[in-house]
């Protein structure tokens, strides 16, 4: 069954006053460069969204896309205050994540491409992303999965003496999943320097939060286990940048977690496949006023940051530069067959990992370097290319 419309609407009532990304308007600026930069990766991973959902249609992508367009403030406001050496989880909506972290958006689109020089190797595809170089930590699919993965890494820097930092980020539907019970308890338990940051976006795949939660103020729920937590406008990124920064710093300097609820709004439904039943065209229209990107745009062309048509410039590299992530990733090559098992585990001597059965007698996948390259599961996939190859040919002449 359907959500009821009006309970978006009924959520929007709860708001702390000003979570419509304008109280951006009354923080005080960072530098012109600074605020130029913030603008410039907002309008970046906008376009590099809009560019992912149009491949998806085209079906360059396959799997699962969910886009992040109308989160920008929350995604840029939250890696802009982060160190080189602080730890970045997230969900499955983290294209922007890795881009805003600094993964080049040529190995974010390829990734989404499934090819060999994503930033995973196609292994991931848009839902798990990683880059450990930037120590952005990936995506999961499970919803509060990398709710206890964030205490592993946390724990990790306290066993490791080092200064490190973690920000977890996830949305108000992992917060009634067990996992965020237990995270929460061993984490003010062991004192583990972590910002769990939820991106509220109002709703749980398509379920309002109301439906979901019986304590709608998710900056609560952690206080029966001694977490302290915060609202913020997630549409502004001033006021994300303030309140992320003192949250690290809490995490960083007294060794303690904290709890940030960030409201914000994703303008695409949950997933490129989502019908989008459960809300109105009148509420998303209502929410597009409050577009992070649009508001700090003016407010920077009204302070004179951004000169007459600096803002269109910005949108044309943004443009280019997707564009040739897209030319990239088409480029890419497709990772080959034999390649199938890399990197699943470590192994000794003895034990299958893992069975092929694409072979009349299946094998071992230690075993797929040498049977995939040369052996029979190369055989058998070129003979079905060449059939298919064959029957689509005899489809084209019967049509003609």
């Amino acid at each position: 069954m359907a959500d009821n419309p009006d309970s978006a609407q009924q959520a929007a009532v709860d708001h702390p006053p000003g979570a419509d990304g304008r109280g951006s308007q009354t923080r005080e600026l960072p530098d012109a460069a600074r605020a130029r930069e913030l603008l410039e990766t907002m309008l970046l991973i906008r376009r590099f969204e809009e560019e992912a959902g149009r491949q998806y249609q085209r079906a360059k992508i396959g799997g699962f896309l969910h886009l992040g367009i109308g989160e920008e403030a929350t995604i840029v406001g939250t890696a802009s205050v982060m160190e080189a050496h602080d730890y970045l989880i997230g969900t499955y909506r983290t294209h922007g994540h890795a881009i805003a972290r600094g993964t080049s958006p040529d190995a974010v689109m390829a990734e989404l491409f499934g090819r060999e020089d994503g930033c995973c190797r196609g292994r991931g595809g848009s839902m798990h992303m990683f880059d450990i170089e930037r120590r952005f930590m990936g995506g999961y699919g499970i919803v509060g999965g990398n709710l206890p993965l964030s205490a592993g890494l946390g724990l990790a820097c306290d066993y490791k003496g080092e200064d490190s930092v973690v920000v977890c980020s996830f949305g108000d539907g992992a917060v009634n999943t067990g996992n965020f019970g237990e995270t929460m308890n061993l984490s003010a338990l062991w004192k583990l320097p972590i910002v769990f940051l939820v991106e509220n976006n109002l709703y749980g795949m398509g379920t309002s939060v109301e439906r979901h939660s019986a304590v709608t103020d998710m900056s609560k729920k952690a206080l029966g286990y001694g977490i302290p937590g915060e609202r913020v406008d997630g549409m502004d990124i001033l006021a994300v940048r303030d309140a992320v920064a003192e949250h690290v710093r809490l995490a960083r300097d007294e060794r303690k977690p904290t709890l940030l609820e960030a409201f914000t709004y994703r303008f695409r439904g949950h997933s490129a496949a989502d019908p989008e039943v459960y809300r109105t065209k009148e509420e998303v229209a209502e929410w597009r006023q409050k577009d992070p990107i649009l508001v700090f745009a003016q407010r920077l062309e009204d302070e004179g940051v951004l000169g007459e048509g600096e803002l269109e410039e910005m949108r044309g590299r943004a443009e280019e530069r997707v564009l040739a992530a897209v030319e990239f990733a088409d480029a890419s090559p497709e990772p080959p067959l034999e390649s199938l098992y890399d990197n699943l585990y470590v192994v000794g001597e003895g034990g299958w990992y893992a069975v092929d059965e694409r072979t009349p007698e299946p094998h071992p996948g230690e075993r797929e370097r040498e049977i995939g390259a040369e052996g029979q599961a190369r055989k058998l996939a070129e003979a079905g290319a060449a059939y298919a190859g064959q029957a689509e040919r005899g489809r084209q002449r019967r049509s003609d």
